[in-house]
C-alpha cells in the first residue's frame, strides 16, 4: 500500500472505556481477548493490553499514545501482516 493512497476515515463511538477521561473514550475500548479481531484503524497496547482506535486507518510507522499507561507507540508490521505496536517510551 503506497502511502499516498487515502486512508479510510473511521467514525468512532465510545465503547465505555472509562479509564481516561470522557473527552477521549472514543479513543479506546477494552481488549477481547485471542478471539477478538482489530480493525485497520485499531492496535494492541504492548503495555496495558487495551486497544487504541484511531479517527483514520493505521500503517506502519505512524505512532500513536496510550492515555491508559502513558505509553508513546510506533506503529509496525508484524510477521503476518498485521499491525502490531512497539513501545518508543
Amino acid at each position: 500500500m503506497s502511502s499516498k493512497e487515502t486512508r479510510r476515515r473511521y467514525e468512532l463511538d465510545d465503547r465505555g472505556f472509562n479509564e481516561v477521561p470522557k473527552k477521549y473514550r472514543k479513543y479506546y475500548r477494552k481488549w477481547g481477548g485471542p478471539g477478538d479481531e482489530l480493525e485497520p484503524n485499531e492496535v494492541l497496547c504492548p503495555v496495558c493490553k487495551v486497544v487504541v482506535r484511531s479517527n483514520r486507518e493505521l500503517r506502519a510507522g505512524d505512532r500513536v499514545y496510550c492515555m491508559a499507561c502513558l505509553t508513546r507507540l510506533r506503529i509496525s508490521e508484524g510477521a503476518g501482516g498485521e499491525l502490531e505496536a512497539e513501545v518508543e517510551y
